[in-house]
């Protein structure tokens, strides 16, 4: 199965999916995929490596964080704006999946396929 199928899969499944992308940690994307809920005004463009390397440095400073405090890696990480949601979740040590989605679509859902899909996706790195 490759990345691309995988990501499709998960985007198919998410109710309110914008866009998916699976990025270094430095939001250089791997592969990136649009939506059909992507709007043309919408603030993320039809990129997702943007809000992946602004947000990127966030997930930096949890990472210390959690260095410090002895908590362990990063699972995922929820942000969620007026316009959209952003859901990251960390496949590998430099390597993080994010899906986008409206307002008005399923987080859980969404926070369960990228959990459900983390595996296959270890498996092709």
């Amino acid at each position: 199965m490759s990345f691309e199928s995988i990501l499709q899969e998960i985007m198919d499944a998410s109710p309110g999916a914008i866009g998916i992308a699976l990025m270094g940690n430095d939001g250089i994307p791997i592969v990136h995929l649009e939506g059909e809920n992507a709007e043309e005004d919408s603030p993320l463009g039809d990129d997702l490596s943007a809000a992946g390397a602004e947000f990127g440095r966030i997930l930096g400073d949890v990472h210390k964080a959690s260095d410090q405090l002895g908590g362990g890696l990063i699972n995922e990480v929820v942000i969620s704006l007026t316009r959209f949601t952003l859901l990251f979740r960390e496949v590998a040590d430099d390597v993080v999946l994010l899906l986008a989605i409206n307002p008005d679509g399923n987080i859980g859902k969404s926070r369960y396929l990228l959990r459900r899909y983390e595996r296959a996706l270890r498996e092709e790195l």
